[in-house]
């Protein structure tokens, strides 16, 4: 068995520390070598606070996992991608559409492995989904999403700001699901809720729907207190089929028939390893595509501000 690439993490904030680092542990094929930040470290391995000099100091380690705010991530992955490394994007992978297409190009150009990940998808119901959906008719989708930004995201101001997606941060995890399972999705109409003291919406509401004119409805809102709703319902010619727990359930006209624990982020990790060794690019820009789209054809509405 060949030995594990060695991997540098880049931004030590709670994802990092909640899901990549445990994932890379357990992972046979990646040994965490280094850890990028201005003001955090990771216990046992050497650590920067520049992510130029862990690249110039550490050319032994072949490979970055970037899980920084998206407003900031561009400039990390051209340098990252120039210097050889092949490079893995928390999602969403980027603050626009046009950088990460630019993303793509450059690690084509440089032969390096690009993957834009969806974490989501790899969540255990959800191609247990795909496979039962084939050869049904999808009537019509309804999406429910929502949690308590207090409990989620604390402290993280970067969310609320330009390029930080607010509410869009998780709802764009049902998208990736939802775009996994029901081709050709668009955004017909959407409501943003915006708090008067921030840039980015709180709540959202979006109309869609596909070529075959299937509708789709998404409510996104992260002022949920108590239990969190991540589900989606998908009506078909032969049933209902429902997610719920973000992907970890699933249910077929209210019969239980998957649920397991979640454990996403080693199915992101075991598919970089895929795209490592090919020197492959994976990156799905059709989550990101309908949030673009939602902020282009949305109507904002302002409520109250929000405070942490």
């Amino acid at each position: 068995m060949s030995e594990p690439t060695k991997i540098g993490l880049v931004g030590i904030g709670k994802i990092a520390r909640d899901q990549h680092i445990p994932s890379i542990e357990r992972s046979p094929s990646f040994a965490l070598a280094a850890g990028v930040s201005r003001n955090a470290k990771v216990d046992g391995v050497e650590n920067f606070t520049d992510l130029e000099a862990f690249l110039s100091a550490r050319p032994d380690v072949l490979a970055v996992s970037l899980c920084t705010p998206p407003s900031s991530r561009f400039e990390m992955a051209v340098s990252a991608i120039k210097a050889g490394r092949d490079v893995m994007l928390e999602k969403p992978p980027g603050a626009t559409l046009g950088e990460v297409e630019a993303l793509v190009a450059l690690a084509e150009h440089h032969q390096v492995s690009l993957f834009a990940t969806w974490h989501s998808r790899f969540a255990p119901a959800v191609e247990p989904a795909r496979k039962w959906l084939k050869g049904k008719t999808i009537r019509s989708v309804e999406i429910v999403w929502k949690e308590d930004v207090r409990r989620w995201h604390p402290g993280q101001d970067w969310i609320w700001e330009a390029g930080g997606f607010g509410v869009f941060d998780p709802g764009i995890n049902a998208l990736s699901i939802l775009t996994a399972l029901v081709p050709s999705v668009f955004v017909t109409g959407a409501i943003l809720e915006t708090p008067e003291n921030r840039a980015m919406p709180i709540a959202a509401k979006l109309s869609m729907r596909n070529l075959d004119g299937v509708a789709v409805e998404a409510v996104f809102d992260w002022r949920q207190e108590g239990p969190q709703t991540w589900g989606i319902a998908i009506r078909t010619d032969q049933g209902e089929l429902r997610l719920s727990r973000g992907g970890a359930s699933m249910s077929v006209d209210g019969r239980m028939r998957k649920e397991e624990p979640e454990a996403e982020y080693d199915g992101l990790y075991a598919r970089f390893a895929e795209l490592v060794a090919s020197k492959q690019v994976d990156v799905d820009l059709s989550p990101l595509k309908i949030v673009a789209d939602a902020f282009l054809c949305g109507r904002k509405v302002d409520v109250e501000p929000f405070h942490e």
